[in-house]
């Protein structure tokens, strides 16, 4: 939902005092906000339709109804952007991943330890998604998994079956995808055939810890293996490749071919897993038209640029449309610079990489 007011109305919920009150200084202290806070679900739940925030705060562990069940009636009751806020671990990594298929927009690690300190260091990235979610566009949940099903029994027979030596010359298709990313791949991923062809690498914003469970969760629901980069491994066709939380992705070629790796985040990039790096990368190793490049929802410009140049030279681009994505920065960035071939809503763009991919050509020649 648009944020029309000059003010963005704030709804924090979390269970600890302490989390709470430091939260509510910070939005206060900023421009721009008005805030209310929550200890509990049930309380979240009344305040949504009293105060009707804009966007909302949500901590994973809430006494009583935890924050999946919350979030889930507020997309039922009143849909409205969520960020959650959640422990770096691996039960929180999963229940982020969780949440982000239910309907949250972005999601956001406590800090740990001496929390009052660390939360100094977190202050301006936490404002600054809260800001983006306040613009965020939302809708209910719907019924994800049986669309999955039903769909991919229909989309078996899409492409002929894939022989070795189709496989072995292969192009690649690159995704890059931002703030409401996790729940738009849903959208796009799991609608590939089982012999979709040629590798898919994935640069999802999104710090380390949180990735796997994308990754697990995105293989439970595709017909093609996904795949964490956390080391050098050979880019096989038909497989998903999902980039490593907080670091960057690149491709090498090596004797015994094509690799994908996990690398530091560099400083030359602002977000990670750079879409702009990733980019740059698939240039030295593939020829533009033996490349498919896809940019989704999210903030900022990322990767636009360098897929407009990429378009330039003979590769195909689409930018999710606006009628589709959570935040349409990215794209539009991407159909700003010329760099957009098509521009289609998310569940469009599954069709279109099989129609492609079809016509794949039969050399790099």
């Amino acid at each position: 939902m648009q944020n029309p007011s000059p003010l963005t109305r704030l709804l924090i919920v979390d269970d600890s005092a302490l989390m709470r009150k430091l939260l509510r200084d910070i939005f206060t202290r900023e421009p721009g906000f008005e805030v209310q806070t929550s200890r509990d679900g049930v309380d979240a739940l009344q305040q949504l339709h009293r105060f009707q925030p804009h966007v909302v705060s949500l901590d994973i562990n809430l006494p009583g109804q935890d924050g999946l069940a919350c979030l889930s009636r507020i997309m039922v009751e009143r849909p409205t952007p969520v960020v959650m806020f959640s422990a770096l671990t691996e039960r929180g990594a999963s229940s982020s991943a969780e949440a982000m298929a239910l309907g949250a927009v972005d999601f956001m690690a406590k800090p740990r330890g001496a929390v009052s300190l660390n939360m100094e260091k977190i202050t301006r990235e936490f404002v600054e998604k809260i800001r983006g979610a306040a613009l965020a566009k939302v809708r209910r949940t719907r019924g994800l998994a049986q669309r999955v099903r039903e769909q991919n029994r229909d989309a078996a027979d899409c492409l002929p079956p894939v022989s070795f030596a189709q496989a072995a010359n292969f192009g690649v298709v690159i995704i890059g995808v931002s703030t409401g990313g996790p729940r738009t791949l849903e959208e796009l991923l799991p609608h590939l055939p089982a012999n979709f062809p040629w590798p898919v690498i994935v640069a999802q914003h999104m710090p380390g810890n949180f990735t796997s469970a994308l990754a697990k969760r995105m293989d439970d629901l595709c017909t093609l293996p996904v795949i964490e980069v956390v080391r050098p491994m050979p880019l096989q066709a038909g497989h998903i490749y999902i980039a490593r939380g907080d670091h960057d992705i690149s491709l090498s070629q090596r004797s015994q071919g094509v690799v994908v790796m996990p690398t530091p985040p560099s400083d030359d990039y602002l977000w990670h897993p750079s879409v702009s790096g990733l980019v740059k990368s698939v240039q030295r190793v593939f020829p533009a038209p033996w490349v498919i490049g896809i940019l989704l929802t999210g903030m900022g410009y990322d990767g636009a640029a360098e897929m407009a140049q990429l378009r330039k030279n003979g590769a195909h681009t689409i930018a999710e449309s606006e009628e589709s994505a959570v935040v349409f920065g990215m794209p539009l960035e991407l159909i700003r610079q010329g760099g957009a071939e098509m521009v289609l809503p998310v569940e469009h763009i599954a069709h279109q990489l099989v129609q492609w991919a079809l016509k794949l050509p039969r050399d790099k020649e």
